[in-house]
């Protein structure tokens, strides 16, 4: 079962940013189907977070980099916004390194499926309401 499946209302109307959700949303529930399947050691499970955050970062870096070229009026809520959630999952990989991460899976995909649910359909819809049609 997926984490967060693509709906229709999380578009952004720029391709390269949309396509780049779906990589994120796919890595995580493949992350996710890992972690129920029993198929990780610490090892596995620290590796999964540090490719998680690191695609997160580089696309984040990408959409920012979007909406400073194009003016966005709304960067700086969408961006700490994206710090949130790196800030979130940083806290996370220390944690859970210390062995004080308890009920680890389900907490990361709950905090994961939340935090996607609510940022696509706010600060992307906003994006996408702005700059959707924006040439990129």
């Amino acid at each position: 079962m997926a984490l967060v499946g693509w709906k229709k209302e999380y578009e952004t109307g720029i391709e390269s940013v949309d396509e780049e959700h779906k990589e994120l949303l796919a890595l995580i529930n493949e992350t996710t189907a890992k972690l129920r399947a029993d198929l990780h050691t610490v090892e596995n499970i620290e590796s999964y977070l540090g490719e998680i955050h690191a695609k997160i970062s580089a696309h984040f870096a990408l959409e920012e980099r979007f909406m400073r070229d194009a003016s966005y009026s709304h960067l700086k809520p969408h961006k700490d916004d994206h710090e949130r959630l790196l800030d979130d999952l940083r806290r996370i990989m220390v944690n859970y390194r210390s062995g004080s991460y308890l009920q680890f899976e389900q907490s990361l995909i709950q905090h994961l499926n939340d935090w996607f649910m609510i940022h696509f359909t706010t600060h992307d819809s906003l994006l996408h309401g702005e700059l959707g049609d924006h040439p990129h």
